[in-house]
């Protein structure tokens, strides 16, 4: 039957969709460089959405060809066109003009990896078969030419019917002739098929016919992987369109033509005679030399060293974004403090001039000032990715993930929500079994993301002493940041594996992955996707957590009752009668935080906080903390803004302070510490493991087909982050 996580984009063509925009479509293996080809052509022009109907992201960009703009669609990375995911088949999608608001391509920009050509020509020779001009972008010349690899590209170039281009993509080389031959080919011809399979490509005709004839509509192309491709996301596509008669007609007619062997095995045996010959006069290789690389490879993947590394990378990065963004956040910190201050000389004292400095800036720029952190923790990441380091975790991780049911293929996605679960939960796609795509994506958002940093390093930085070890080497709030990651992997784990023992109970797949060479990742590329984060943190900044972060100033300034205000006004008319000099400044200060307390007590946030304070009671919050993590479940990092604006409005006395120094000194009616050391564990062990999140919780939806998913992670994490900050609380006290 037809699986609903395989639905296309669109499974019929609409002759009408003209945009009138220019398309070519960016495709490649994976390792290939592809990103870095995308980043260097586009720079900064570039767009991130979501296809039409499913959840696979779109990256496009512009380029100036020939004189006019042309839209780059940067396709997922695949080695074939049989489509076994929703990622690969999004990729057919595209090329087949099958997408909404999307034409098709004019012509196709195929990356290859110099060093690994006869793999790569795999997919250049199926994309051949689409009858769109094909573009050959053989990357990494300077690294196979190190590997003793040389090919006569313009040979190359005569058999297959296309244009080549060798390029070094890390270095922008080759990217200008590159242009210059996708101007050529959008006005192009697109190569001749070399059929290799006559029997099958003819039968797909035949019933192609047939299915046109009933006003079923599918390609020819389709057709025929659908026949060679059993199982594949075409097979299900196929069913879907033709029906249970024509679809029984179908399988008969693969079990013919597959004679005992499978049709998916005879096409890659004749696709690669055809490569080997295409390859036997146009590329030699010699006695290889040992690069820097191979002898890092040699050392690095042994078991041991192996993990002492991943460990003292990891241990390095946590160091990092303390110690390297404290100037920056400095800056930051007294640019809103400065701020602050014109507001508060400019305006007079009133609701206008609280808005601004207590809702406003202390709210949205109380998250803005972990910028720098956040930015350097994906500046580690993106450099490790870029640079081949990352697929030799994952490769190391395997016997780990094994012990749990899953596979180092679930390594990758849980490792990429450490940036954001969103990405991590739909890179889960490329995991085959469907068992082992849930448990994955359920583990993915314990992993600890970047918006759970700033509330981190809020509670780091404000009751975690900064001290030093080995000769200033080791900072001890870096460690605990390093701890706090490491429970999110022991969450992780412990989420897979109570899973896979139970209600997604099945066999442990196995796993394939290609160790890419150890190269220098491209400056400029890694600039681009560092800012395209800044780009969305502040964004998120700019509307979700200054919303919030208002809404919350209007709940804690709002209502001001008169009698409280006439009151404490009789209070001050008093002081100022009897007293004066320093004695009346402490007691005009003393009223003033009396009454703003009093007030906050009396708004409709403080009544809100008061009536759900019970249940978070056992933990050791007080209301002010209840109230900041109930109205952060949307996103967690908002739970920085609203204590920003709390403690703002709440403590006057301290409004010049930072917030790290409010939390310190915050006391409960009865003078009691409110953020003592159990309470502060507790705090940080709940962030670890609650899911406040959103569009967590909406992607879990939208790829599991279902509430049933979300709602037990939303659930059983939340359960799981009680019963961990309500345990700590408890030996603590």
């Amino acid at each position: 039957m037809h699986n609903p996580e395989y639905q296309s984009v669109s499974t019929v063509p609409d002759p009408d969709n003209v945009t009138g925009q220019t398309v070519v479509a960016l495709i490649g293996n994976p390792n290939t460089g592809k990103s870095t080809v995308f980043n260097g052509l586009t720079g900064l022009k570039q767009k991130t959405a979501n296809y039409p109907g499913v959840t696979v992201e779109r990256h496009t960009g512009t380029i100036d060809v020939g004189g006019r703009p042309v839209t780059l669609v940067d396709l997922p990375g695949t080695y074939a066109l049989s489509a076994q995911s929703p990622d690969e088949m999004v990729a057919i999608d595209v090329l087949l003009g099958h997408v909404e608001s999307l034409d098709r391509p004019k012509a196709i920009l195929a990356v290859a990896d110099a060093t690994n050509l006869r793999r790569n020509l795999f997919l250049v020779t199926q994309l051949a078969e689409l009858e769109i001009p094909i573009v050959l972008a053989v990357n990494m010349v300077d690294l196979a030419k190190k590997k003793g690899i040389t090919t006569d590209c313009a040979q190359l170039a005569q058999a297959l019917g296309i244009q080549i281009v060798p390029i070094v993509a890390s270095s922008r080389g080759g990217l200008e002739p590159l242009i210059e031959a996708l101007a050529t080919a959008i006005h192009g011809r697109p190569p001749k098929r070399t059929i290799l399979l006559p029997e099958v490509h003819a039968a797909a005709e035949e019933l192609w016919h047939k299915l046109d004839t009933a006003g079923r509509h599918l390609t020819p192309y389709e057709v025929e992987r659908a026949l060679i491709d059993a199982h594949g996301a075409a097979e299900r596509r196929f069913e879907l369109i033709a029906g249970e008669p024509v679809f029984a007609e179908f399988q008969d007619l693969r079990t013919r033509l597959s004679t005992g062997s499978s049709l998916a095995a005879m096409e890659a045996k004749a696709r690669y005679d055809l490569i080997d010959r295409l390859l036997e006069n146009v590329e030699t290789r010699s006695e290889p030399k040992m690069t820097f690389g191979d002898h890092l490879d040699r050392v690095t993947n042994r078991p041991v060293i192996s993990v002492l590394l991943f460990v003292l990378v990891m241990a390095t990065v946590f160091q990092a974004v303390f110690s390297w963004a404290t100037p920056l956040m400095d800056l930051i910190d007294g640019t809103a403090g400065y701020l602050n201050d014109i507001i508060t000389d400019t305006l007079p004292d009133g609701a206008l001039t609280s808005l601004l400095t207590d809702g406003v800036i202390a709210g949205v720029g109380s998250v803005v000032i972990f910028l720098p952190q956040i930015l350097i923790l994906f500046a580690f990441i993106i450099f490790l990715e870029d640079s081949g380091y990352m697929p030799r975790v994952a490769f190391m991780a395997d016997r780990m993930m094994r012990s749990v049911g899953l596979s180092g293929q679930s390594f990758i996605p849980m490792l990429s929500s450490y940036a954001c679960a969103v990405p991590g939960i739909m890179a889960t796609r490329v995991i085959p079994e469907r068992r082992d795509r849930i448990a994955t994506m359920l583990a993915a958002p314990l992993m600890t993301c970047s918006a759970r940093l700033p509330v981190y390093a809020l509670l780091i930085s404000a009751f975690v002493p900064e001290r030093y070890f080995l000769s200033g080497l080791l900072n001890l709030q870096g460690l605990v940041l390093l701890g706090l990651y490491l429970l999110g992997i022991l969450g992780g784990i412990f989420t897979a594996l109570l899973l896979k023992k139970t209600a997604l109970n099945g066999p442990t797949p196995t796993f394939l992955i290609e160790l890419p060479p150890y190269r220098l990742p491209n400056f400029r590329s890694v600039l681009i996707k560092l800012l395209a984060k800044a780009k969305i943190f502040l964004t998120r900044a700019g509307t979700v957590i200054f919303t919030v972060a208002v809404l919350i100033w209007s709940l804690a300034y709002f209502p001001r009752p008169q009698p409280i205000l006439d009151d404490y006004d009789n209070r001050r008319s008093v002081a100022e009668a009897s007293l004066q000099g320093d004695v009346l400044d402490r007691r005009l200060a003393e009223i003033e935080q009396l009454e703003t307390s009093a007030l906050l007590e009396q708004s409709l946030l403080g009544r809100t906080g008061r009536f759900v304070t019970p249940v978070f009671a056992p933990l050791g919050w007080d209301w002010k903390i209840s109230t900041a993590v109930i109205a952060g479940f949307p996103a967690r990092e908002v739970v920085i803004a609203i204590l920003g604006t709390i403690y703002a409005v709440g403590d006057a006395e301290n409004n010049e302070n930072a917030l790290v120094n409010r939390l310190r000194s915050a006391r409960h009616p009865d003078g009691s510490i409110v953020f003592t050391l159990p309470v502060v564990v507790g705090l940080l062990i709940f962030y670890a493991f609650c899911l406040q999140c959103v569009a967590t919780i909406a992607v879990l939806y939208r790829e599991t087909n279902g509430w049933r998913w979300p709602l037990f992670a939303w659930t059983y994490m939340t359960a799981l982050g009680y019963a961990g900050a309500w345990i700590a609380y408890r030996i603590g006290s």
